[in-house]
């Protein structure tokens, strides 16, 4: 009989996906990470009994060894994202987050799993609700925002990806269920006091702060709290930092 969750982790070599790894682990999920290179993993993960690091490009796997790396899995954790790089912003793939997104609900469906599989993504505040409900966005905002995914792919991106959770997979489907988090501008710094908003709280032009600790406790909190899943799945919840306000 299984003792806890499961979850696979993409991006866990990033600076929010190692603190999402090692919270993970703290909380005696076993964690299934899909990483290019296992030496890029924290210090002594590797030894952790409760991970399994599989070396592989995501968007090159089959869709076969994805259903297998899926199956079993409680919850997807994507910490994906773009290097700050001129290659990283400008090179390819340009729809890495998106992508992965697409393939691996595409997996659990193919699973067919008796419970929904929680589908966790790391987003941005830079990523408008497509449902409409960010009433506190202004025009010029919004215009300054559609400038700047017609300009970034990875702001495009991220955008897609949110769009593909709303619409894509909805909120009615039997097999995945989703959240996608999105914090303000990114710190470093501990797990800290924080508060979880349905809506924007802040203008693009004033910015809130979020520890990159925070968006991981957060993100481990959907994966092993049934309660706060309940509260926030199919929604784009805003992370920031209390003090920050």
């Amino acid at each position: 009989m299984k003792s806890g969750p499961t979850a696979l982790l993409l991006g866990g070599t990033g600076r929010t996906g190692r603190r999402v790894l090692e919270q993970l682990l703290q909380r005696g999920v076993r964690v299934r990470a899909i990483v290019r290179s296992a030496r890029k993993l924290p210090t002594g993960a590797e030894k952790e009994p409760g991970l399994t690091a599989i070396e592989a490009d995501l968007l090159s796997l089959s869709g076969g060894q994805l259903v297998e790396h899926v199956r079993g899995c409680d919850a997807i954790v994507s910490c994906l994202g773009h290097d700050i790089s001129l290659k990283g912003i400008f090179g390819g793939p340009r729809d890495l987050v998106t992508r992965a997104a697409m393939r691996l609900c595409a997996a659990i469906e193919a699973l067919q799993p008796t419970e929904p599989v929680r589908f966790i993504l790391m987003s941005s505040v830079s990523v408008n609700h497509p449902g409409g409900l960010d009433a506190r966005r202004g025009r010029l905002e919004k215009a300054v925002l559609w400038a700047i995914r017609g300009l970034l792919p990875p702001a495009k991106d991220n955008q897609r990806a949110a769009d593909f959770l709303y619409g894509g997979v909805g909120p009615a489907s039997p097999f995945v269920q989703w959240v996608a988090v999105r914090p303000d501008t990114l710190l470093e710094g501990d797990v800290s006091e924080y508060k979880v908003h349905e809506e924007l709280v802040s203008s693009l032009f004033a910015p809130d702060k979020t520890n990159r600790a925070n968006v991981a406790h957060f993100m481990c909190e959907l994966v092993t709290n049934p309660a706060l899943w309940a509260e926030w799945k199919g929604k784009l919840p805003v992370v920031i930092n209390t003090l920050s306000r």
